[in-house]
């Protein structure tokens, strides 16, 4: 349905080296090159830059992978969406899901859900994450997509006029460059964190964030706050280019294939769960009971 090149692309630029994508691949590193050469040949575009530590995406590159994500993930969503099309009992739960909103969490909930709702079936609806699409998709939950999965609290629930399930409670972590000076280490102490710049969204957007920001003027003035406006790629692209920490969680660590997400010693935490319409359908309803069951039996496991 698409060009296998792109799946080779999308190897090598989350593995990082030709080497251990051809190992992943299961063909030899020429193999890998020649098919990088002949999709970068095709496209007219520099794909990689080719250093003595690797490889690392080029802008263009960076740009091409994100939308490649979302090809092949459409690609598969449509034999999904064909398939559930032939079923012929069951309910559909429509799922958004992008880079910051992974649907992944409800995938490996799926088969302890179906223990509920056996007749339910789920088709991913992959969109961009846009200030725009934000605040269409999540004002209008059950039109076109059903439920999100992603962070949230009361403030942006209220702003977004949806309504949150909550599944657990996320760590707030870090995200570094592959080559920042804080990629090596497994867990950060917030002292690591003295002298580099933090990117956290404004104030206002959620109250963990807030305390969290509080927390660092007043007690570790040698961290500079840096505010943004919304998570989207292009911030963790400005991430890994200005060499900043980005406020992050441990879900977002396949958004950006160059970025590492760490633990952090501050005890901070943020709601994890799914959006939904205020008057879910009784379907959704269903649905929502069943995902509260299944994630309380996975929570006792």
């Amino acid at each position: 349905m698409y060009h296998p090149q792109l799946d080779t692309f999308l190897c090598v630029a989350e593995a990082g080296s030709f080497n251990r994508a051809a190992e992943q691949l299961y063909i030899s590193p020429p193999a890998v090159i020649k098919q990088v050469n002949l999709l970068e040949g095709r496209l007219g575009l520099r794909l990689f830059e080719r250093t003595h530590r690797g490889l690392r995406l080029t802008p263009a590159g960076q740009s091409f992978y994100q939308d490649t994500k979302y090809i092949i993930q459409y690609c598969k969503d449509s034999l999904t969406r064909a398939r559930n099309a032939m079923q012929e009992t069951g309910e559909i739960i429509r799922i958004g899901s992008s880079p910051m909103t992974p649907a992944q969490v409800l995938v490996e909930l799926w088969p302890k859900l179906q223990a509920y709702c056996p007749d339910l079936r789920f088709q991913l609806v992959p969109f961009e994450n846009t200030p725009e699409n934000a605040r269409e998709i999540l004002a209008n939950l059950g039109r076109n997509i059903d439920v999100v999965a992603g962070i949230f609290d009361e403030t942006m629930l209220n702003l977004r006029q949806c309504i949150g399930l909550e599944i657990s409670r996320e760590p707030l972590c870090c995200a570094v460059s592959v080559h920042h000076r804080l990629a090596g280490k497994e867990r950060l102490s917030v002292s690591d964190l003295y002298g580099e710049r933090l990117m956290l969204m404004r104030r206002g957007w959620s109250h963990y964030v807030d305390l969290l920001r509080d927390e660092l003027w007043k007690n570790h003035p040698q961290i500079q706050i840096v505010d943004f406006d919304f998570y989207d790629v292009n911030v963790f692209n400005q991430c890994e280019h200005n060499n900043c920490v980005l406020l992050a969680v441990e879900n977002w660590r396949y958004v950006h294939p160059m970025l590492k997400i760490l633990p952090v010693d501050w005890g901070y935490a943020i709601p994890f769960g799914l959006l939904h319409a205020p008057q879910p359908t009784p379907v959704v309803e269903r649905f929502l009971r069943a995902v509260e069951r299944a994630a309380g039996q996975s929570a006792d496991e």
